[in-house]
């Protein structure tokens, strides 16, 4: 599963930012337009305050998760989800909490 949510991660990174990327280069990084775009239409709204509050828990999540865990750079993800979204934030946790889990259970085998 660790490399699934590595690719997961890549993909939930390029794929978003390959659909606004040509906005930007069109319009600059332009919040106000940009906020316009997004309260346009009420499909556009729910799909970006769906976002918005599923980014929320998430971040929520991984600050409590990764503190009982201790999992380490579980900072990156935090960052991914801001910068880029849930579909970077996300995978970006599990692969890392996968990884911690891998590292830990290797550790606990006896020699």
């Amino acid at each position: 599963m660790k490399y699934f949510y590595l690719f997961a991660t890549i993909a939930g990174t390029v794929i978003p930012l390959s659909a606004i990327f040509p906005w930007f280069m069109a319009n600059g990084f332009n919040l106000k337009l940009l906020f316009q775009a997004v309260s346009a239409s009420s499909v556009g709204l729910f799909a970006w305050l769906d976002v918005l509050i599923a980014a929320i828990t998430l971040i929520g999540f991984i600050v409590v998760d990764a503190k009982v865990n201790k999992i380490a750079y579980w900072y990156l993800a935090i960052i991914g989800t801001v910068c880029v979204g849930v579909s970077c934030g996300l995978p970006l946790y599990l692969y890392l909490r996968t990884r911690q889990h891998e590292a830990q259970l290797s550790d606990a085998q006896p020699l």
